[in-house]
């Protein structure tokens, strides 16, 4: 018997950052997001031989030793799937060591800006619970997985990427002032989700950057109330809304207007946001026919998200190809995190 799961990767189009407790704690945050069809996936082959065998093939990275009640986090090898499966075997098998084999892989590069991180946590996470039949219901596993990576394995980021894993679609949700996320799903008009998977590139130029140092510094901001960083947060929330807005109208100029006004306000968050090397790239992009940029994740690298008018979709991509990464088309995903049994 083999289990298998795959969880969709997103993007992020406004509010991004205001999902930091540091924030939505006070103030309340909220983002719009939506799944592409990327995603992280996991494969769990239960066996009786008393090991643990994982093998991670877009880290390279492995482990095969004798079955454990739980993983000492020692170093960053396999952090996320060590941290899956303590909590699965404390919470959920009564503390008792599992035998299996696991592979995991993803359709982007870790450190992206498009939750690779978190959504590989959900996917492990759903594997886990079409195994043992946990039952967990949405709202447990996103919870669950983002109690695993920032309180479990102190992992720093915020609450969008594991709830998007999740849920898939276009969502806006809602981070409370209590600590609680309401996930609101958007239904798109058909003729809106293509024009949009028309007008939109993914460009990834190779450098995978750690989000820590800049989450760091807009937790650090925040919490000594930085005017610039909090009036540049709270444009960014009310900037989720307004986004939502322009996506169920169709008023693909105001979308494009608002992605430049979040992008300008993201940089206001950190003085590492942008850096040389991507103003180079989007200023290159632009004069190539890209009208709006917004950079994925917590910035400083990973992917750029591209509009443009679909006019001008193949003249972007072939300057685009001129550069040394490489561009990728959106194909939004509908669906969340989903997990099967093939039997052998």
């Amino acid at each position: 018997m083999q289990i298998r799961s795959r969880a969709p990767l997103r993007i992020g189009l406004a509010g991004g950052g205001t999902d930091l407790l540091s924030y939505s704690n006070t103030y309340g945050g909220a983002v719009f997001n939506t799944t592409i069809g990327m995603y992280a996936y996991c494969t769990i082959i239960p066996t009786n031989d008393g090991r643990i065998k994982i093998d991670a093939y877009d880290n390279h990275n492995s482990i095969d030793c004798k079955s454990v009640p739980e993983f000492k986090i020692v170093d960053d090898n396999l952090i996320l799937h060590k941290g899956v499966y303590n909590r699965i075997v404390k919470d959920f098998n009564g503390g008792k060591p599992l035998s299996f084999i696991m592979s995991t892989s993803n359709d982007a590069p870790v450190g992206s800006g498009l939750g690779t991180s978190s959504t590989m946590v959900v996917a492990i996470l759903d594997c886990f619970d079409k195994w043992l039949k946990l039952g967990l219901s949405d709202y447990e596993k996103a919870y669950l997985a983002y109690d695993i990576e920032r309180n479990d394995l102190k992992l720093a980021g915020g609450k969008q990427d594991q709830y998007s894993a999740v849920f898939g679609g276009f969502n806006i949700m809602e981070f409370k002032t209590d600590g609680s996320t309401v996930i609101n799903p958007l239904r798109i008009n058909d003729a809106i989700i293509s024009e949009l998977e028309c007008a939109l590139l993914l460009y990834y130029g190779g450098v995978s950057r750690s989000s820590a140092d800049i989450i760091s510094e807009q937790i650090k901001n925040t919490e000594k109330k930085n005017e610039k960083t909090l009036e540049a947060m709270h444009k960014l929330k009310e900037g989720a809304y307004q986004m939502k807005d322009a996506v169920i109208t169709g008023n693909f100029d105001e979308f494009a207007r608002l992605l430049r006004e979040t992008w300008e306000n993201k940089k206001k968050t950190s003085s590492i946001v942008s850096n040389t090397t991507l103003e180079t790239t989007i200023n290159y992009a632009m004069r190539y026919g890209a009208e709006a940029v917004k950079v994925s994740g917590a910035g400083g690298g990973g992917f750029l998200m591209f509009y443009c008018n679909p006019l001008n979709r193949q003249k972007l991509i072939n300057a685009l190809n001129l550069l040394e990464g490489s561009v990728y088309p959106v194909k939004f995903s509908k669906t969340g995190a989903k997990s099967w049994i093939i039997k052998d």
